[in-house]
């Protein structure tokens, strides 16, 4: 019987996986992953690429403001420019993984600038100036109608590969799903990394991490850079998977979307970011579902239900900050050890 996980090396403990169990699994996860277009429904599928694009999102942010503590509310605004990067680049004839890349360093670049008051301000004040950088990107988005089209938006040319297009669900499953299970990976080691190891000693005492030897400047700039390259990165697959994108989209409230999934899913790890994005993208779907199967039985219940997307985000956001700020992952923590443990109390 497994009763627990003891690390006899500095090696041991930082690998990705912790015992053999816990590989197998994976393996399993990952076969099961990507061999879903093959069994699943459509309806299925299509909630399955939006996730996609919501957790490599939310691993961005959760970088930023999990990993590093800076809080970030214009990350909303950093999709819309990888995804602005990517129609632009289409247009001109750049290949998918040409320009897919390009959005999120267009995007990181952004991130830097953004980033910058981070060096002299923090916590509310922090948040209120990627605040302004939001507005600002999106008043970009409505007027710089040469690049994006104004108001009314922009078409986005199918990702191409080599004469095969990603049209349809199945076909974008896997343009969605091979970066982010790529960069899932990346954000796993990172945190095992120095630079990762930074990120966190900024979070927890940024002064003492200074004299600790680490550079704030650069550390901060960082977070905030890679942060935005996942966001670009999110932003062109979601090019690519709509075909069509307005402004609209690239609201506020996505920026709060974001961040909420970081608070529900938990702050700092790679899983928090899948459980979040996961469990802030089923929840609209969830009353939606609710509100048309009672619809039968109380025919005024959908226009009650439907609107209150936002009210559930909210409530979330208090219930978990309250009862469990650890998020969705320390619950999954608390009943993996309960399994392992057993028949023994934990």
């Amino acid at each position: 019987m497994r009763t627990g996980i003891f690390h006899e090396t500095f090696a041991s403990e930082e690998r990705l996986w912790d015992s053999p169990t816990a590989r197998q699994w994976m393996v399993v996860f990952t076969i099961a992953l990507f061999t879903l277009p093959f069994w699943s429904s459509d309806y299925l599928l299509a909630m399955a690429c939006i996730v996609g694009i919501h957790v490599i999102a939310t691993l961005g942010l959760n970088l930023t403001t999990g990993n590093a503590g800076l809080i970030s509310l214009a990350h909303g605004a950093f999709l819309g420019v990888g995804c602005y990067t990517v129609a632009w680049l289409a247009r001109h004839g750049m290949p998918f993984y040409v320009a897919l890349p390009a959005a999120g360093l267009v995007a990181a670049a952004l991130g830097v600038l953004v980033g910058l008051p981070s060096l002299r301000v923090k916590g509310i004040y922090l948040a209120v100036a990627t605040l302004a950088a939001h507005f600002i990107l999106t008043f970009a988005f409505r007027e710089w109608e040469s690049v994006t089209g104004g108001v009314p938006g922009t078409q986005i040319p199918r990702a191409n590969l080599f004469g095969f297009e990603f049209r349809g669900d199945h076909r974008n499953f896997y343009l969605i799903f091979v970066p982010a299970f790529v960069l899932a990976l990346a954000a796993r080691n990172l945190a095992r990394t120095h630079i990762g190891r930074a990120l966190v000693a900024v979070r927890d005492r940024d002064f003492s991490a200074e004299i600790l030897g680490v550079n704030l400047l650069r550390t901060k700039l960082l977070a905030f850079a890679v942060g935005a390259f996942y966001a670009g990165v999110a932003g062109g697959l979601l090019g690519y998977f709509y075909g069509a994108i307005s402004p609209e989209y690239f609201s506020l409230t996505l920026s709060v979307f974001y961040l909420a999934a970081v608070i529900v899913g938990g702050l700092g790890t790679v899983l928090g970011s899948i459980l979040g994005a996961l469990f802030m993208t089923f929840i609209p779907e969830a009353l939606r579902l609710v509100a048309h199967a009672s619809s039968q039985w109380f025919p005024g219940v959908a226009s009650l239900l439907l609107p209150m997307g936002q009210v559930v985000f909210g409530v979330l956001i208090i219930v978990f900050l309250v009862f469990e700020p650890h998020g969705l992952a320390a619950i999954w923590s608390r009943v993996r050890r309960v399994f392992h443990l057993w028949p023994f109390k934990t």
